[in-house]
């Protein structure tokens, strides 16, 4: 879950872009466009959600590792934080 206001504003903002991926990928389906055209939208689809999620897990394991320092002035924190991320991102793309 996004903590500060601002995450929760950009969250949301994804989270509206991806229904409206996904509100024109049912009019795509009941049109019956051709399955290149979907199968393009449902990638878009895809990364726009795993977008969000490497989002959501970059706060949370920031949030958790200034949690475990005990500080939030924690100067490792953020590195190590951008170090997992580095690691994970390739993975979920």
């Amino acid at each position: 879950m996004p903590h500060t206001p601002e995450e929760k504003k950009r969250a949301i903002a994804r989270l509206r872009r991806i229904r409206g991926q996904a509100d024109a990928l049912v009019l795509a389906v009941e049109r019956g466009d051709p399955c290149g055209s979907l199968l393009q939208q449902l990638s878009a689809l895809r990364g726009a959600a795993t977008g969000l999620m490497a989002e959501v897990l970059e706060s949370h394991l920031r949030d958790t590792l200034r949690q475990q320092a005990g500080s939030p002035a924690a100067q490792t924190t953020g590195t190590d934080a951008d170090a997992i991320m580095r690691v994970i991102r390739p993975y979920l793309k």
